[in-house]
């Protein structure tokens, strides 16, 4: 019989939070806010708006805008210590590299308006909504050290151990970031790759991606039928396709080094749009059994094909294909080409190419070890003229083909089909059979149905040919 066990709470510091508790003032009105914590907003609970020094509050590395560098950073160099000014400069630089133009709009906001909303602190100063808003205010303090504004921030501080209902728990945090920053208003300006990597976390802390859509106001209200739609649909945008990615670096053994991915919108470099279209256009086909015998993608070539993808991926600079230059492209239109034969067994050639970087590729002559995305560039710079002349070679197969398919080509190729070996009715299962027999005389009656309209063009080009030769 398992042990019943208490939710597990954030650790809080103590003389973090003494000097939180000694410095807070309360400011000009309002002085009070309610806030989506537990359930306060519902009753009405207010909390007081404080304001407390910029230096004392702290950068949280659990934060979903940043995910993908904080894991990418701890697997390659360990854990990181929110508690030291060295984190807390890293935590930053995370965070000015990610959407600069939208950093710009907040700083030009708050210089020119202040800061309009509280942000919501823990008790010793970590920040739960606000972290962005203190790098701004960090940067504006720096350019206008006389000015008062910029040497505090206004927040509402979460209870500590002592203080009624105790301190929040690590899903009520998670919870209080799903609220304010993934929720309707601040959701666009999350870097998609980073918000799968939240939604996971927020999960493996016991937040389902169902309760976390629960709890938005857009999705609580919804009827089973459309909530379960929105939740698919959530699945297939994100956390699917970071599957595709955990996969890719498990290939690389480079699990969790996230970095190498993308490193937010801005990044030239960036893999993620590749990957959602991948699991979109090609993987959601090859794992669903119906699509992929439509397809006619046999089971043992699922790996194949992947392997193929995230070399392509890897690859990241498509040349020499008329009108698509970016992987994404590629991705999306695989499909097409995996339906030909002639296409796919292009395309499979790219299996003689290794996915993973030889050793002698990863240091210098000096010994220095190569960054891992100066090991992609140099493995694309090998690898970049074979798999851009197997794409072609598929394209110009798939092209051919489709000029090819006349009708005697096509008549030729179903009745190959249909004195197949395998056409025995030995080889159905009684369960198929009426579904098979139903085919059969489809396809008959299809068949008497082309022999007519051959028949009649035949008929009507004889009586031509007649009444010119009269």
């Amino acid at each position: 019989m398992s042990k019943l066990t208490r939710p597990k709470t954030r650790e809080i510091i103590d003389d973090f939070a003494k000097e939180i508790a000694k410095t807070k003032r309360q400011g000009r009105p309002p002085t009070k806010a309610v806030i989506d914590f537990r359930d306060e907003r519902g009753h009405g609970i207010e909390r007081d708006i404080h304001y407390v020094p910029i230096g004392l509050l702290r950068y949280r590395k659990d934060n979903g805008r940043i995910s993908s560098d904080v894991l990418n950073y701890e697997r390659g160099r360990g854990i990181l210590d929110e508690t030291s000014e060295e984190t807390q400069q890293k935590i930053r630089g995370f965070l000015e590299e990610k959407d600069k133009e939208k950093t710009e709009e907040l700083k030009r906001s708050i210089k020119h308006e202040g800061q309009r909303e509280p942000a919501i602190i823990t008790c010793d100063g970590f920040l739960i909504n606000g972290n962005r808003r203190k790098m701004v205010t960090e940067m504006l303090a720096q350019e206008n050290p006389g000015d008062e504004r910029f040497k505090s921030m206004k927040v509402v501080i979460l209870p500590g151990r002592n203080d009624e209902g105790g301190p929040p728990t690590l899903r009520e945090i998670e919870e209080i970031e799903n609220r304010y920053q993934l929720q309707s208003e601040g959701k666009a300006e999350y870097y998609a790759f980073d918000r799968a990597l939240s939604m996971r976390r927020k999960m493996e802390l016991g937040m389902s991606l169902e309760e976390q859509l629960r709890d938005d106001p857009i999705y609580a209200g919804l009827a089973d039928k459309e909530f379960n739609k929105a939740v698919q649909k959530f699945k297939n945008e994100f956390l699917y396709p970071l599957d595709c990615v955990d996969r890719y670096l498990s290939n690389l053994e480079r699990e969790g080094l996230y970095g190498t991915i993308s490193r937010g919108l801005g990044d030239p470099e960036g893999r993620w749009q590749a990957f959602l279209d991948y699991y979109k256009s090609i993987y959601s086909q090859l794992a669903d059994q119906r699509k992929r015998i439509k397809l006619g993608i046999e089971e043992n070539d699922v790996g194949k094909i992947e392997d193929v993808a995230f070399k392509i991926i890897r690859l990241r600079r498509i040349q020499g294909l008329p009108g698509i230059t970016k992987v994404h492209e590629v991705m999306r239109q695989m499909p097409k080409w995996l339906k030909k034969q002639d296409s796919k067994k292009e395309l499979l050639k790219l299996g003689t190419i290794e996915l993973g970087s030889p050793r002698e590729d990863t240091f210098d002559e000096k010994g220095t070890p190569y960054s891992l995305r100066t090991i992609d560039t140099m493995w694309g710079q090998k690898h970049a003229a074979t798999i851009n002349r197997q794409l072609k070679k598929a394209v110009d197969q798939f092209e051919y083909k489709k000029e090819q398919e006349t009708p005697m080509n096509l008549l030729e190729a179903a009745l190959k089909k249909l004195n197949h070996e395998d056409m025995r009715a030995d080889s159905v299962r009684i369960s198929e059979l009426p579904k098979v027999m139903k085919l059969a005389e489809q396809i008959k009656t299809r068949a008497k149905e082309i022999g007519r309209e051959f028949y009649r063009y035949k008929k009507d080009h004889d009586k031509f040919k007649q009444k010119h030769r009269k």
